[in-house]
């Protein structure tokens, strides 16, 4: 029996799926101090309005996923991207900031949607031998979005196209979703989870109450001085995350649907991996944050200016994310071990260039950051494969749920940590700003070159060989399953 071709249509409308929603967490970063000045909001407001959408989305992501293993992946893709699109035209259109906050928490929950079954798409519809490949345009879109957010944001808000200002952050998604929903409505192939059943809401109920009480403080803590009740919060959700392991054994033992499967984590690629992404996001939004800061607060630079510095080290990326997907599959984990180490040499060269007291510039910080692109590359977009390389295609969707909630805890753990380590060295009201910004940026860097070397102590606990065929031990070959699922279909 052959393996299905890959239907490299359907892999571009998910990835713009994928691409709208990570843009999202980065565009309204630029738009934050006009957003702030037209709708008169607070400090407190304009953090809900950044927070809204990254708290709804870290929290819904897992039963995202498990919706679409039990209803269909390319059904709740569209519903997510619809969701999506409608909650930007409300945000688009909002008069008060709570008003931008509700939709910024619909457009979250779009997100949640959506993102992992794109995920769950490149393992289920992807042959085994353009794996590779597909997760390399992903790790391409990851980077894109993160780094054109930014300079798109600038772009579109300096513009002021038909006097929206800010506003158009959020009507330039109405378009691509539109497209993107009927597209996808009409050209994604259904798929959905081999013996699905019912969704186990108990497990909904206490995963999102974990995860609200441990994503809410990491957002709000660093912001109001991190008082007792972020504490309490955080040790509540370790204690709801506990009792949601136990509910779920108990679920799978007595032959019920949980809402993840525990035994997923027995695998060690797919536990590691988890770790390995959680600590990649914890310095990949954290440090594209407190650089855009020392950019434009620390040095003086506009919105578009500072997006523009990102961009030498955008295209690095871009390269080494196809280089790596032509490597791996012949050098497998040593691709990944070469990038992590680069990528904390390229956050601890930053540091010892700030600290040596050359003058913060554009010009002195490109090439350092160049180097950790270079690292970003050859490491994040192999770590998707890892994650999900040995996953059954009917745990495909929980799967990539709790691939995304590790991207979105992580960014929050790295906003809360990270973040915490740059602002307490950083007054915009110094006189020496760019010397300040540049000291803070430097502690930063080095508290990044921290996360970095962790994440490298995970890539060295992979394992260094990737099977061929199966998944995990016993498990069918993944295009057997794939074959299965059609009947499936709608």
């Amino acid at each position: 029996m052959s393996v299905p071709k890959t239907s490299w249509g359907a892999v571009s409308i998910v990835l713009a799926g994928a691409f709208m929603a990570i843009l999202d967490s980065f565009i309204v970063i630029v738009a934050g101090p006009s957003i702030q000045a037209d709708l008169g909001a607070s400090d407190g407001e304009l953090q809900w309005v950044l927070a809204g959408y990254q708290l709804t989305y870290a929290v819904l992501l897992i039963t995202g996923g498990r919706l679409g293993d039990l209803y269909g992946r390319r059904r709740i893709f569209v519903a997510g991207t619809v969701a999506f699109t409608g909650a930007s035209v409300l945000c688009a259109i909002a008069g008060t900031a709570a008003l931008l906050i509700g939709a910024r928490f619909a457009q979250g929950l779009g997100a949640a949607l959506m993102v992992p079954q794109a995920y769950a798409f490149l393992t289920v519809v992807v042959s085994e031998r353009d794996r590779h490949r597909a997760f390399g345009v992903l790790g391409v879109v990851m980077g894109a979005a993160t780094i054109v957010g930014q300079v798109v944001g600038g772009l579109l808000i300096g513009a002021d196209v038909l006097g929206s200002g800010w506003r158009s952050v959020f009507w330039i998604n109405v378009p691509i979703g539109l497209v993107t929903a009927l597209l996808a409505a009409r050209r994604l192939p259904e798929s959905k989870a081999s013996h699905a059943r019912r969704l186990d809401l108990p497990g909904v109920a206490v995963l999102s109450a974990a995860l609200v009480l441990v994503t809410f403080p990491l957002i709000q803590g660093p912001q109001t001085g991190w008082p007792g009740w972020a504490w309490t919060c955080l040790a509540a959700g370790l204690a709801c995350l506990a009792m949601f392991v136990l509910l779920e054994r108990r679920i799978a033992a007595r032959g019920g649907t949980p809402l993840v499967r525990i035994a997923l984590f027995r695998s060690r690629p797919f536990s590691v991996g988890v770790a390995l992404v959680l600590v990649i996001y914890t310095m990949l939004t954290s440090y594209y944050l407190v650089l855009s800061v020392s950019l434009q607060d620390g040095l003086g630079l506009s919105a578009l200016a500072a997006g523009l510095v990102y961009t030498p080290a955008a295209v690095t990326f871009f390269v080494f994310s196809l280089i790596a997907g032509r490597l791996v599959p012949r050098h497998g984990r040593r691709v990944l071990e070469v990038g992590a180490i680069v990528l904390a040499l390229g956050y601890v060269a930053t540091a010892i260039l700030l600290i040596s007291g050359i003058p913060y510039t554009p010009a002195a910080v490109i090439p350092t950051l160049v180097l950790q692109s270079a690292g970003g590359g050859l490491l994040i977009t192999p770590a998707l494969n890892v994650v999900l390389s040995r996953i059954r295609p009917e745990d495909a969707g929980v799967a990539s749920g709790t691939l995304s909630t590790a991207q979105q805890v992580g960014a929050a753990l790295g906003v809360a940590v990270i973040g915490a380590v740059f602002f307490a060295g950083f007054d915009p009201t110094a006189a020496d700003r760019s010397g300040i910004a540049g000291h803070a940026l430097a502690m930063a860097s080095l508290a990044t070159f921290t996360a970095a070397v962790i994440a490298a102590i995970l890539v060295f606990l992979l394992p260094r060989t990737r099977p061929s065929t199966g998944n995990v031990r016993g498990e069918k070959p993944a295009h057997a399953v794939r074959l299965r699922e059609q009947g499936h279909a709608d």
